[in-house]
Formats: structure tokens, sequence, C-alpha cells
């Protein structure tokens, strides 16, 4: 279900980002409100105001839940355009707010729905969900919400951690290792984690899609293992 998400309009705004809200922003228990990554990072942020207000916002409102912080930065980038996630994160509508009041109870989103629309992928969406949740902690039930939208974000070109509207690759292994810990452990060698994700998929089919014997002398090793930026 395509959606458009929008802050709430108040009567003041939280910054002189655009963005708008109905509460105070005070930061979440150990946390500092609007934190960026350091210089020198790779980061999908760049500095922008509005993510920055908007993340603040969120976490101001966190439950201290395990995946606040990862659902705080995909939704404020994917509000300011930062990633290839849909409106909602890709989850329907009911479920980004059940999202939304499992985790930031008290933060209102508007969410603006459209129609359906057949999805040509649907099969390979499929295999690449069943996948995670067979790998699910089973310690929260939003890792069903994250494995719906890294499937999402699976379907994009970019880096995993760039689709997802991340800060960093190592916000995604975080999410990996926290949600999927039994598939993120099988990642011994650090593979990009798009990379990583679909070739388990082949080798769950006995697909051998690499003819290089080994990695270590494969041509295309910075393919599969190089720096994501």
């Amino acid at each position: 279900m395509r959606t458009d998400i929008m802050p709430r309009r108040q009567e003041a705004p939280l910054s002189n980002s655009g963005v708008t809200t109905s509460h105070s922003t005070k930061p979440a228990s150990g946390r500092v409100a609007g934190y960026l990554p350091q210089a020198g990072e790779r980061t999908n942020v760049k500095g922008n105001l509005q993510i920055q207000a908007l993340y603040a916002e969120l976490m101001a409102h966190a439950a201290g839940l395990a995946n606040d912080d990862l659902f705080a930065q995909m939704i404020s980038s994917q509000v300011d355009g930062v990633g290839a996630l849909p409106p909602g994160l890709g989850l329907a509508e009911r479920d980004f707010r059940a999202l939304l009041t499992h985790h930031f109870p008290g933060a209102e989103l508007v969410i603006r729905c459209g129609e359906n629309l057949p999805d040509p992928r649907a099969l390979e969406r499929d295999d690449v969900l069943g996948l995670l949740l067979a790998h699910r902690a089973h310690r929260n039930m939003s890792e069903e919400w994250m494995a719906e939208i890294v499937t999402a974000a699976c379907m994009a070109s970019d880096h995993l951690w760039q689709d997802l509207g991340l800060w960093s690759r190592d916000h995604l292994s975080r999410l990996m290792n926290r949600n999927f810990p039994s598939l993120a452990a099988k990642n011994v060698h650090d593979m990009k984690w798009k990379k990583f994700i679909y070739k388990q998929l082949c080798e769950q089919e006995g697909i051998n899609a690499c003819r290089s014997p080994s990695c270590e002398y494969c041509a295309d090793y910075l393919n599969c293992f190089g720096p994501e930026e």
C-alpha cells in the first residue's frame, strides 16, 4: 500500500527545519536528541536539519525498545526523501501505525494512503521475507516489521543501508545482529548485506551463481566485499 507521511501541523514548529509537531523535544533517557554521526563517517544524513529534527522528535517519545533508534532513522530519512523506502517504510498502514504506537507512543504522524498496485516482484519479495523471518530473534514483535522493511529495501538498487535510510553501514550491521542474529552470524567475512542475503537465497535453492572457486581470487571481490559508500 503506498502512503505519504507528513508530520501533523501544530501552532509552532519544532525548529527552522519545517517539521512541525505537537509535543516537546526533551531527549529520551540516555540519548542526546538529534544525534548525528561523527565527522568522517559514511552517512546518509549529511547534516540535514529536517532529518535531525524529526529524529530528535521521535526519540523524545521512544519507548526504550531495541529498535527505536533504527526506526527513527528510517522514518526521518524517508520523510525527507533520503533512501529508497516508500512512505510507511513499505508497511501496510495499520502496521505502520502499530509500529509508531509501539516504539514512539505519543508521537503523531499523518499517513495518506494510496491504492494497492500489482507487484511484479512478489515471488522475490516472499523469498527474501521468508529468509529473514526464518532467522528472527523472537525477542520482540518489531522483528516482523523489520523483516518487511528490509525486504522492501532489498528491491532497490543501492547499498542496503542507504536504501533503508540508515545513517551508516554500522547501523545496518546492528539491525541484522539484533533482529536476525542467526542469519547475521553466517556473514563471517563481512560481505555486503544485500549481496549476502541473495547469496543465502541461492544456496537455499542449490544455485551456484558464482563461478569462482574462492572469493579470495575472484575478479569481482570488491563488488561483494568492498567498502559501501
